[in-house]
């Protein structure tokens, strides 16, 4: 329902509350200032002075922090060797005159200078000084040619060198560098730790190691990440090599790590980390896994390349020939070593000569910009200025040039010159991402000739690449106006000093609106959201801090908008800043990395001057702070509020120090915010200083500072009359209060808002309400303007506004969305815009005023797209429903309403002239509507036309300007479809997945656009990142965008007149100038903190528009010319003989030689395709039964190798259509486990990064970096196998048999865009086997051994070409690589040859057999490869291979391969990779095997001889390596696929599911963790972000049946536990912090079935298979009472919950129920601390005489619903299918809710009315208990057992038998 905008004072409004401190009276002198000194002393350093802010008798604590180590995270915890010494702060510390950096570092003694060999000063070699531990060898390397140090070990802490041996001894080492020369073992972490004594005798650890995620830092801690990665080109790489995404930043040691030298400056880290003074270095301990040459300590900064007399006139001093390392000569030394600097300096050495001696073959890589984080600067030549480089090492396909290092972090406004090598766009776009803290207005990214500018009038920060002089003028666009407010929190909103503007940020960007007249003003800059704003009392300082972490906070000249300094903050986050009067003084709190409290207190006094920012004091706290203030009458005090805690602070000494207000009876009150009493002159004395503070509870408090206790304690309440709506009248009395959520105090009046949506203004006595406004929404900010005349107000839903109290008129100053825009829309005659948001909402605006007029919300369902009718005062509207309504703007009114799409609505679009609207939805269906007149109709609805799979997109449709044509994405992603507007008759077809030529996989269109008319041009952005300008008649490429941006952009147009062309790219918007055929690159405009979602051009080309986390109105500086003329597109040659128009023009636009792609839907040659209709058969269903196929079981002879079960579903859901995973109201996240009963059912392509492997029904594809996975679904049964054709553009799939089915499934998939392309099936059983031929013409399926079919298949067609019944069974099939014609397979004793034969269209095979030799054994061949050729390797079961002569047709080499049967073979190059069925994987060197050929029968094995060896946890039947085999990833039956490094001869789990049934899933609190438990034994956690295993907990020989995760209300984080039951009885209890069984009782004499925590986590229930409830003490062990009610009986379930309802006629505090396998259901309330126990209700459900479902009961499940506590749930075997609901206080049952099958799984959804039910028919289906609908959905491939919502409601897990599958529920 549409609602006007216009509110009396009672407008609704949410906002973000102001953290202002309130400010009157005179400025303070700079007397009154703190010392903002740079060497500032810590707390705790000076005797405390006399004050008022501390009592008598307090003590002051010094505010440093003993510090306390944290392992880092990993796979191994280093353990205490992570644990710095702690050493107590001294009270009282020695003043120190500091007069320059060199006088307060003492100089070194002699024997230190010039340098101090470390090693032989200690001789370590007779570890007398020193100490050792674990594997520490001295081993000779061959790069250095001497001894070194070999420290290696599993665990780092206990394999390590420690200098001096003993803790309570010192090094003493005074020497400001100290250089380690170490080299990192490949594939291993290590860690260097330092302990270092300041001048102050404080210790402080420092920690380095490439094993950290982070950098860290406590007082006594610092942690640094040293990471070194291998530069090897991935997806989104660049030539420059920029393209890395941030979790490429962390990892184990390549495995080329080269000798390194770091160089560590322990001055400057002290100083700038933690502000301490260097003293002496203490100690130093390597851990494993490093070599070590030696280390050493100096005062001089030495170079380690630099060398000879052409360097004797520069300014830096060589490395010591001693230091040195050796280069042979004619090389570099940057060629051979690593260099690290950190942190780094300015080493002045010229650029040119740099230049010209150095040509590393690696990079620094710098991502997105500088990192935020403070790693070691790594590099392979000198860098200067670096902040947080990567070591790499090279890798022979890793780009040669580096990209330049960036500059410091605080330098502003410089420029880059351009790289010729470099990209147009370049990778330079990265530093916008949104994890980069460096933001671009301020700090270049020197990549690709990128450079940011910042321009003084506060225009909008712009990023150019190469010369922008097509552009005119520059910039091109300037920001105008904001909608929108809030974005990280809606509490920062505050009056400027005068009263004439408001401050307040709107996501990235801060806004200064003046309130008289409308107007903005921007400060940009910020690259995340604005979490925290402070404006000084003179209006000259404005400070701002963002959220990310770690925080960067910037200070503004607030009358010119031009950032004065940009500085990173201690504090992790910073949620609150706060101002002086005077401005010299900034006080910041938030939350440290630790989660703990920070309190920073920085001197800003000099900023303005040209000085920096100074950190004054820093403090720790363990009080929860909300709000925090300055006072107004002296800087040097501050005042805090929070949970239980009222703080008086005070800044004297460089320390800062509080004390507590003695809040007696109110001690434990949520205290949200606080304000200083001004006198009625604005002056006032310290001594009479009153302090007001607010609560969640209602209470206002009146705080005696002076004194420190509560002088007046008031409560706000709830006054009603009778039957009125509003209150009558607020007083402060007893009872329930309202909470205030924020409070302003002026010097007559208190301005207070509370969340039930009221701003009420009171007399500072409080004795009645002066003046009171209703918003819609909790009021989260007040603050009173500077002359006490006006309030400003800001709800949580995104309102700000001011109550004017003279005339007592609310005025509305901003509205927002509160949730990011999806789209947008621009009518033209009356100047409005419409938005819509995930919010729900639709939103029209006035273009002039960027005012609300109108919104329209719905609650049952979200909008998705809209678009102004052209003429009429009405706008449409798509929703998630798929229904599309009319608006009208005049009558405000729905006035017709269309329902023809099934799925969400993704594009909505009309003609120019009003007469037709197009809109296309989620399922692929396109709808076509006639607008003539008001009541429009539907005109024709055509399915499969439109991508089923595409997002919604303000691009998703596009019409032509003339209005004749209509373009959209589909039928699939790889296609761009014109069709007739009119008619939808299809004019034109383009395939975008073959336009890519010098790529070898497909592209796949994301957004369309078209041109002026006059151009006839249609744009086509695609997800290889570019613009592709077609005819849109002919479909020929005019002309090409390259690299536009690293993320496919989901919006772009043109302007009219074609001169520019604006795209959404990320979070910036980019505009090129189209007339420019040469195109100089893009101007790049940032604001935007999150993507953009949509962007236009006003009607009259004017402005642009731009949406996303806000709506940005942009000024077009440049004037449009309406009669330009339009560039001519350049002729298309004459097409050649067998070559279409577009063959020809991309090939001229590329400058490429022209390749022929593959094109598997078409029947023809492989050709770039353009078709005027959809391809002819393409995706139909061919079924070419093969005749007397019989159908058993399969019984394999080869046992270790069984192929892929029969999903069984007797009681399938025939006629019911299932929704893909995809689709409504879930979608799949994440498939955990992997099929270990498949055969070769995984792939991986190391040159393409491609990865997919099968779970179940899923063919899962997973990017190894990210860790995102895509889920192709289709089969109806599990997946037995997989195939990648040679060009890795076709990945095929095949099933076992269904029981909807009568033969299985084969799936052709394009690789590139998902898609299924074809569906084959022709055998009547399982297929084991899939080849592609040497060419990829050919596929060959093999049936197992009861089909014993052979088929072959053209890949042009998919047609069957030839089939072939097979006499024996067979166990593997293979192409010839060197002959496309022949096929061999293998089985019972003997090899077949086939050779294909082809006479016109018909294929035959000419089969020869040969036998296996008796020298062999009797064994059946299970497995081949081709060798070498002529070579043929085939294993046999009895663990032999035999090596086969095809010319000859012989074997002549044998030998004992393995103890178990050889299941896989893989052959590269000279080595050959065996895996048997007893899970032994080794390499063979088989290079002399091809020599041996001509001895014939008299050949030897003593030739071949075994490289390496593993063993897995199960026998090998997948495999996958590089063309070296020093690499790849081994899948195995117990369900893992491993990555194996022969090189280092390990294995890494990649993939890790449970091996057997899963039995639970439990949650953790916060959702940061889940647990599961299976039959193999095992308590498994994972993170639930990456659904990565963290810890697992095996009991061997034993069945893990049920499980329960502690509430989080039993303790701390850290006092997390798990309860498992066994089948043996037992009750394990495992602590998940310690990752240790804390406990093992036995209260139950048979196996546990249910377990479950109270309440409050002190008592565990569990349940076993014989009916018997136990109640025990899970931290004693003892059980206390036994339930046997049930007995007889297993325990199915047992819930527990809170006992809401009291209408139960019992006593107790929880309410829990059990259920038995004989349907009953027994409900109690408990109360465990007083030992009651009380039945509820016993419920007993009848039971027919069968309902089996596959040969098992149906359980009996219970839940208690979780929207309704007297509610609870049933399912179970019964006379009819069905979930009942029974009510316990009406004790009847309610409600019946109809089941298709009788129910094995059920779960309850927290957080809406939904229900989970699982089926044995592999079905799962969730009702929505609210309205009735229900949706079925389809995934996995046995029966459905488990289901589980998260405590959130966000996921849903369901598991069948080993598989887990997590999905997404989106809010509905």
């Amino acid at each position: 329902m549409a609602r006007g905008s216009a509110r009396r004072a009672g407008v609704p409004g949410s906002g973000i509350q102001g953290r202002r401190p309130e400010r009157s009276g005179p400025r303070l002198g700079p007397e009154a200032r703190a010392p903002a000194q740079a060497g500032s002393r810590l707390p705790g350093s000076h005797p405390r002075a006399s004050g008022a802010w501390l009592p008598s008798g307090a003590r002051a604590r010094p505010a440093s922090l003993a510090g306390v180590g944290v392992a880092g995270e990993g796979v191994e915890s280093p353990g205490s060797c992570l644990l710095p010494e702690a050493r107590p702060s001294p009270a009282v510390a020695p003043a120190r005159v500091a007069e320059s950096p060199d006088a307060r570092r003492p100089l070194p003694t002699a024997w230190q200078h010039p340098f101090l060999n470390v090693f032989r000063h200690f001789r370590v070699d007779e570890w007398k000084r020193s100490a050792k531990q674990g594997d520490v060898a001295v081993v000779t390397d061959k790069t250095l040619k001497g001894a070194v140090y070999r420290i290696r070990g599993s665990v780092s802490a206990a394999n390590y060198i420690q200098l001096p041996g003993s803790s309570t001894q010192s090094l003493g080492l005074t020497g400001r560098y100290l250089y380690v020369l170490f080299r990192p073992l490949p594939g291993k972490h290590f860690v260097i730790h330092l302990d270092v004594s300041t001048k102050d005798n404080q210790v402080i650890r420092v920690s380095f190691s490439n094993l950290f995620k982070e950098f860290k830092s406590t007082a006594t801690w610092l942690q640094f990440p040293l990471v070194l990665e291998t530069r090897t080109p991935q997806r989104g790489d660049t030539k420059m090599g920029c393209g890395w995404s941030r979790t490429d930043l962390v990892g184990l040691a390549p495995s080329r790590a080269r000798w390194t030298c770091l160089q560590l400056d322990l001055q400057d880290i002290l100083l700038v980390y933690l502000n301490r003074c260097y003293g002496h270095l203490k100690s130093i301990r390597l851990c494993a896994s490093l070599l070590v040459r030696n280390l050493y300590t100096s005062d001089l900064c030495f170079e380690p390349a630099i060398s000879g007399a052409q360097w004797a006139k520069l300014p830096v001093t060589p490395m010591p020939r001693e230091m040195a390392f050796p280069v042979p000569k004619g090389e570099s030394w940057h060629d051979r070593y690593i260099h690290v600097r950190f942190p780094s300096d300015s080493l002045k050495v010229p650029s040119k000569l740099i230049e010209k001696s150095c040509s590393p073959p690696e990079a620094v890589l710098l991502g997105p910009g500088p990192q935020p984080l403070p790693c070691p600067v790594a590099s392979s030549k000198p860098v200067r200025f670096s902040v947080s480089p990567v070591v790499q090492t090279p890798s022979p396909t890793a780009s040669g040039r580096a990209p330049l290092a960036p500059r410091p972090f605080l330098e502003v406004s410089l420029s880059q010159e351009r790289s010729d090598a470099s990209n147009v766009d370049g990778p330079g776009f990265h530093s916008l991402e949104p994890w980069a803290h460096v933001e671009a207005s301020d700090v270049h990214t020197a990549a690709a000739g990128t450079h940011v500018l910042t321009h003084e009038s506060a225009e909008v920060p712009v990023v150019r690449t190469g010369s922008c002089e097509g552009f005119l003028p520059d910039p091109v666009l300037r920001l105008k106006g904001v909608i929108g407010f809030g974005g990280h929190s809606t509490r920062q909103a505050l009056w400027t000093p005068d009263g004439a503007a408001v401050v307040y940020p709107c996501h990235a960007v801060i806004v200064v609106l003046l309130v008289d007249t409308g107007e903005q003003r921007f400060f940009l800059g910020h690259t995340d959201k604005v979490s925290a704003l402070a404006l000084d009392g003179s209006s000259s300082l404005l400070a701002s801090a963002q959220a990310r972490a770690p925080s960067v906070m910037r200070l503004w000249d607030f009358q010119t908008g031009q950032c004065l300094c940009l500085f990173r903050s201690p504090v992790h986050v910073v949620c609150s800043l706060s101002f002086s009067d005077s401005g010299a003084l900034l006080c910041g709190v938030g939350k440290d990395h630790h989660g703990r409290t920070m309190v920073v207190a920085w001197g800003t006094g000099q900023v303005g001057l040209g000085g920096e920012v100074v950190v004054l004091a820093k403090a720790h706290t363990d009080f929860d702070v909300q709000a925090f203030r300055v006072t107004f009458f002296d800087e040097t005090r501050m005042a805090s509020c929070g949970q239980g805690s009222v703080r008086l602070w005070r800044l004297r000494g460089g320390a800062l120090r509080s004390c507590p207000v003695d809040l007696g009876e109110h001690h434990t009150l949520q205290f949200t915010d606080l304000a200083f009493k001004q006198a009625q002159d604005g002056r006032l004395e310290p001594l009479a200083a009153m302090l007001f503070v607010c609560s969640r509870s209602g209470h206002i408090l009146e705080i005696d500072c002076q004194r420190m206790v509560v002088r007046h304690a008031r409560r706000l309440l709830p006054t009603r009359t009778p039957g009125g709506r509003h209150p009558q009248k607020q007083t402060f009395s007893s009872g329930p209060g309202i909470a205030i959520s924020s409070l302003s105090i002026s010097p007559a009046m208190c301005a207070v808002g509370s969340e039930d949506g009221f701003l009420r203004l009171w007399p500072l006595d409080f004795s009645s309400v002066l003046l009171e406004a209703e918003h819609e929404g909790p009021v989260s900010s007040v603050c009173v303007s500077p002359d006490g005349l006006r309030v400003l107000s800001a709800t949580s839903s995104g309102h700000l506004g001011f109550l004017d109290t003279l005339s007592r008129v609310y005025h509305m100053l901003a509205r927002s969305h509160t949730a990011p825009v999806l789209a947008l829309a621009m009518e033209q005659r009356r100047g409005q815009l419409a938005t819509v948001s995930q919010d729900r909402t639709v939103r029209i605006w006035d273009l002039a005023t960027l005012q609300q007029l109108y919104d329209f919300t719905s609650s049952e369902e979200a909008p998705c797209a809209v678009t102004f009718h052209p003429t009429r005062p009405t706008f449409f509207c798509g929703f998630s429903s798929g229904a599309v309504r009319s608006f009208s703007l005049e009558a405000a009114e729905v006035p017709v309403e269309h329902t023809c799409h099934r799925g969400a609505i993704t594009g909505l679009t009309a003609t120019p002239d009003g007469r037709l609207l197009f809109s296309s939805c989620s399922e692929g269906s396109l709808a076509q509507y006639s607008c003539a007149d008001p009541h429009w109709h539907v005109l024709r609805v055509a399915a499969d036309m439109v991508c089923p799979d595409a997002p919604a997109s303000p691009s998703a449709l596009a019409v032509s300007r003339d209005g004749h044509l209509l373009a959209f994405v589909g039928p699939s992603r790889c296609t761009v479809t014109v069709t007739d507007s009119a008619s939808l008759d299809e004019l034109l077809r383009v395939d975008i997945g073959t336009l890519d030529l010098a790529s070898s996989r497909l592209d796949s269109a994301m957004a369309v656009c078209f041109g002026p008319a006059a151009l006839g041009h249609l744009l086509v952005s695609t997800s290889s990142n570019r613009v592709v300008v077609l005819d849109a008649v002919s479909g020929r490429i005019i002309r090409e965008l390259p690299g536009v941006h690293p993320e496919p952009c989901p919006s772009l147009t043109l302007s009219e007149d074609a001169r520019f062309l604006l795209i959404a790219a990320g979070r910036t918007i980019k505009v090129w100038d189209y007339t420019t055929q040469a195109s100089p690159g893009p101007q790049v405009y940032i604001g935007h903190s999150e993507p953009v979602q949509a962007v236009a051009f006003s009607p009259d080309q004017q402005q642009v528009l731009s949406a996303g986390d806000a709506v940005f109105l942009w000024d077009v500086l440049a004037t449009t010319e309406s009669n330009q003329s339009f560039p001519v597109a350049p002729q298309a040659c004459e097409a050649g003989s067998g070559i279409g128009p577009l063959e020809d023009a991309s090939s001229r636009a590329s400058e490429l030689p022209q390749q022929q792609v593959p094109k598997p839907s078409q029947a023809s040659l492989p050709r770039l395709g353009i078709c005027a209709r959809p391809p002819e058969g393409g995706d139909g269903v061919r079924d070419t039964r093969n005749s007397g196929a019989p159908r058993t079981t399969c019984l394999a002879s080869y046992k270790a190798f069984t192929p892929a079960r029969v999903s069984c579903s007797p009681h399938s859901a025939k006629g019911t259509c299932l929704p893909p995973a995809s689709g409504g109201w879930l979608r799949l996240k994440a498939v955990v486990g992997y099929s270990g009963n498949g055969r070769a059912n995984m792939v991986w392509r190391p040159d393409t990064g491609f990865f997919a492997y099968t779970c179940g029904r899923l063919v899962v594809v997973e990017d190894l970096h990210s860790g995102a996975q895509q889920h192709w679904s289709g089969h109806s049964a599990e997946v037995s196998t997989l195939a990648l054709s040679h060009s890795a553009q076709v990945l095929a799939s095949a099933s076992g048999c269904s029981s909807t089915t009568a033969h299985c499934q084969i799936r052709i998939w394009d690789v590139s865009g998902g898609l299924c392309q074809h569906l084959i099936s022709h055998h009547s059983t399982t297929v084991l086997a899939l080849a592609f031929s040497p060419d990829d013409r050919l596929l060959v399926t093999l049936g197992d051994h009861d089909g014993r079919t052979l088929a072959l298949w053209g890949t042009t067609t998919y047609d069957l070409v030839s089939s072939t019944r097979l006499p024996e069974p067979v166990h593997g099939v293979a192409f010839n690589p060197w002959d496309a014609g022949e096929l061999t397979c293998v089985g019972q004793g003997t090899v077949t040859f086939r050779l294909l034969q082809q006479r016109g269209a018909d294929i035959s095979l000419q089969v020869r057999r040969e036998p296996v030799p008796e020298a062999v054994g009797a064994g059946e061949l299970t497995s081949l490869c081709y060798g070498a050729p002529p070579l043929l390797y085939c294993g046999t079961s009895s663990g032999q291979v035999c090596v086969w002569d095809t010319r000859a047709g012989r074997c002549f080499l044998s030998w004992e391969a393995d103890d178990g049967g050889i299941g896989l073979l893989l052959f590269s190059g000279s080595r050959l990779v065996s895996g048997s069925s007893v899970g032994q994987l080794r390499l063979w060197a088989v290079g002399a095997v091809s020599e041996l050929r001509c001895k014939g029968s008299g050949a030897r094995s003593s030739s071949v001889f075994m490289e390496h060896e593993l063993v897995l946890d199960g026998a090998v039947v997948s495999a996958s390596f590089d063309d070296s085999v020093d690499m790849g990833v081994v899948g195995t039956t117990a369900g893992t696929l491993w990555f194996v490094s022969w090189a280092e001869g390990t294995s890494t789990r990649l993939i890790s599911g449970h091996r057997s049934k899963v039995n639970e899933v439990v949650f953790g609190p916060g959702e940061a963790h889940c647990a599961t438990c299976s039959e193999d034994g095992s308590v498994r956690v994972w993170a639930l972000a990456s659904m990565e295993l963290v810890i697992q907990f095996q009991v061997l020989n034993q069945s893990c049946l049920c499980l329960a995760w502690s509430p989080p209300c039993c303790g701390r984080p850290e006092q997390q536990r798990l309860a498992a039951g066994y089948g043996d009885g037992s009750l394990r209890i495992f602590s998940v912090s310690r990752t240790a069984m804390e406990l093992k009782m036995h209260p139950h004499p048979v196996a546990l079935t249910a377990v479950a925590f109270s309440t409050d986590g002190q008592t565990v229930l569990s349940g076993d298979k014989d009916g018997l409830v136990a109640v025990s003490h899970p931290r004693t062990g003892t059980t206390f009472r036994v339930l046997s009610d049930h007995q007889g009986a297993p325990i199915s379930t047992i819930c527990v919950t809170c006992k809401e309802c009291e209408d139960l006629g019992v006593e107790g505090t929880d309410l829990w129920l059990a259920a038995s396998g004989d349907q009953r259901v027994s409900v109690w309330a408990s109360d465990w601390l007083r030992n009651r126990c009380d039945l509820v209700d016993w419920l007993s459900f009848p039971m027919p005489a069968t309902t089996e479902t596959q040969g098992h009961l149906p359980p009996s499940l219970a839940a208690f619903c979780p929207w309704d506590g007297a509610l609870l749930m049933y399912v179970g075997p019964g006379v009819y299918k069905e979930v009942i609901i029974y009510n316990l206080c009406q004790k009847q049952v309610v409600e019946k809710i109809p089941l298709p099958f009788f129910a094995m799984s059920l779960s309850l959804s927290p957080g809406s009315y939904l229900l989970a039910v699982g089926f044995a028919e592999c079905m799962l289906r969730l009702v929505d208990c609210a309205t009735g609908t229900a949706q079925d959905f389809a995934g996995h491939d046995n029966a459905v057992h488990l289901c589980r919502f998260t405590p959130s409601a966000r996921l849903l897990f369901t598991a069948a038998r080993n598989e887990i599958l997590v999905w997404e529920v989106p809010g509905r």
